[in-house]
């Protein structure tokens, strides 16, 4: 015989461990139905970069050993349709004549996100980024940079590093919405890509309780199981 203050009990459980999760549950489910029934290419943006990009074709850039730098990266920007070697993520030097650039304009910023964008975008504004908070959409990037905002019904957004004139990435209203869902999704309220938060730890053991009463519950609650059980008493 299945002792009805028992099951009571188990009941009351069931029930507000349901309300307490319930909400982050619907976040999870909510969340996961987007993700599942969106292209991430189109998240990314992938369709505002120009395919293929404009790429010049440069001659007569002057050796590296003439830079008298020790080289661990490096890679060969256009700004302006005049090359540049960034070398170690730190220095932009002329990769004609040598000399160092320190940063690159507002306008060649323009010219930059021009040119690695979809033909008939219409520029809005500029700003010029010097800090980021964890809930801004260019988080965790390199910094100055600038964001170049299009007059476009995704509210585009190109961002390119103020340093090196290198295009970074953009952003749109899609990418927003999924970023939004994706903290929900993870509880990462801070920074977005944090599996291993305590919140969502204590969330899904909650949710294995959660499952768990309720099998518990149905057993408890099954006519066949409890007229089995009464046979056997």
């Amino acid at each position: 015989m299945i002792n009805r203050d028992l099951a009571s009990k188990i009941r009351k459980t069931h029930r507000y461990l349901g309300l307490f999760i319930g909400i982050q549950f619907l976040a999870w489910t909510i969340s996961g139905l987007y993700f599942s029934w969106t292209d991430l290419d189109k998240i990314h943006g992938d369709h505002f970069i120009r395919v293929p990009p404009d790429k010049a074709i440069f001659s007569n850039l002057i050796p590296l050993d003439s830079l008298n730098e020790s080289i661990r990266e490096l890679d060969l920007v256009d700004i302006g349709g005049k090359p540049y070697y960034w070398i170690n993520n730190d220095r932009l030097y002329n990769a004609k004549i040598g000399t160092i650039k320190n940063g690159i304009t507002k306008k060649e910023a323009i010219s930059i996100a021009q040119e690695n964008l979809i033909e008939g975008l219409k520029l809005d504004h500029v700003e010029y980024l010097t800090e980021t908070n964890p809930h801004h959409e260019y988080r965790g990037q390199s910094l100055p940079a600038y964001a170049i905002h299009f007059k476009n019904k995704d509210l585009l957004v190109a961002y390119i590093d103020a340093k090196s004139g290198i295009f970074k990435k953009v952003r749109h209203q899609s990418w927003r919405w999924f970023d939004f869902l994706w903290m929900g999704h993870t509880m990462d309220y801070q920074g977005r890509d944090n599996f291993n938060n305590i919140l969502l730890r204590i969330f899904s053991l909650f949710g294995v309780f959660t499952v768990l009463s309720g099998f518990v519950l149905w057993g408890t609650s099954s006519p066949t199981i409890i007229r089995f059980l009464n046979r056997k008493s």
